[in-house]
């Protein structure tokens, strides 16, 4: 059942990684799984390579925490590869209330991930302000355009892999920044789907490679951040899911675009106030309140899961 547990939410964050603006750690984290992921990754390392080399698989296993990497990961891999065609159409259709969904998410997790501060200093707060004011600034960035170079599609695996283990800061946003959020997250991945491989190998190897890097090296630095300082990394994530509200802001108009290669690329978003004389606008609210809801429950179950263990 535990891992069962862990194959759902491992499902939620691949869902979320998908969304741009929102961020698959930002699930792991108030769910209650973030620093066992983290620790997990950074166990992959020259004594993981020496039980490999002799074929010690079980203490491997235990090593890296298999089992508990393979339920997060199939559920992560399998939210990819059912969702990006549905949330495509989503949101083609329906950005706002899509946006609204996930607005409710974030706006929800922030108290979640706020909480885990045991002690708010001077630093606490100053690492919150930094964390926000980051997240704010990449909102206002311009997107690049489309880039299939090998090189650039390895960084985009770096980048966006770090930013999505980073609670707050999407991946999908990332790489919309980067310019190739579509060529990635949509066609790639339903070419590959659809067995396309010629298609979507050459945009999927040297993106997977650039992901492997980007956590190897993010892991360590993250589980050393929060062995050392607890209390200003959770401070920092805070700050970058708040931040991150104005990314997913749902009510929002193109205010600059341009077409290259027969697809719009926007330039510049104007965010507005809703207008609650539309019906839209409150079914959307209603969503926005759904997501608050999925987020609490999400909390509870967790946190009477983790008392469930500490009392066994």
């Amino acid at each position: 059942m535990e891992y069962l547990f862990i194959f759902l939410k491992g499902f939620a964050m691949g869902a979320a990684n998908v969304i741009p603006g929102v961020s698959g750690g930002t699930v792991a984290f108030i769910t209650g799984i973030y620093e066992r992921l983290i620790d997990a990754l950074k166990s992959f390392d020259i004594k993981a390579i020496r039980l490999l080399l002799k074929l010690d698989i079980k203490a491997l296993a235990a090593h890296v925490d298999l089992a508990f990497l393979a339920a997060l990961g199939s559920g992560v891999l399998i939210s990819v590869f059912t969702l990006a065609k549905g949330l495509k159409w989503a949101f083609a259709d329906y950005p706002v209330l899509v946006g609204a969904f996930f607005f409710g998410l974030i706006f929800a997790s922030i108290f979640s991930v706020g909480k885990m501060v045991k002690c708010w200093r001077v630093t606490e707060v100053v690492a919150l302000v930094i964390g926000l004011a980051i997240a704010v600034a990449l909102a206002f960035l311009p997107p690049a355009n489309e880039n299939t170079h090998p090189v650039y599609l390895l960084v985009c695996g770096i980048a966006s892999m770090c930013s999505m283990i980073i609670p707050g800061i999407s991946g999908s946003f990332i790489l919309l920044l980067m310019g190739n959020y579509e060529l990635i997250m949509l066609d790639a991945v339903n070419n590959l789907r659809q067995l396309n491989l010629a298609e979507s190998l050459p945009i999927l190897i040297p993106v997977g490679i650039g992901a492997v890097l980007g956590l190897i090296a993010l892991s360590r630095v993250l589980s050393w951040l929060f062995k050392r300082y607890h209390d200003t990394a959770v401070s920092l994530i805070t700050g970058f899911v708040a931040g991150s509200l104005v990314i997913i802001w749902p009510w929002k108009s193109i205010a600059e675009s341009v077409t290259i290669n027969g697809k719009v690329k926007v330039i510049a978003w104007q965010r507005e106030w809703p207008d609650f004389s539309q019906g839209n606008t409150w079914t959307a609210m209603a969503i926005l309140a759904f997501g608050i809801g999925l987020i609490v429950l999400m909390e509870k179950l967790s946190g009477d899961s983790r008392e469930e263990e500490a009392s066994k």
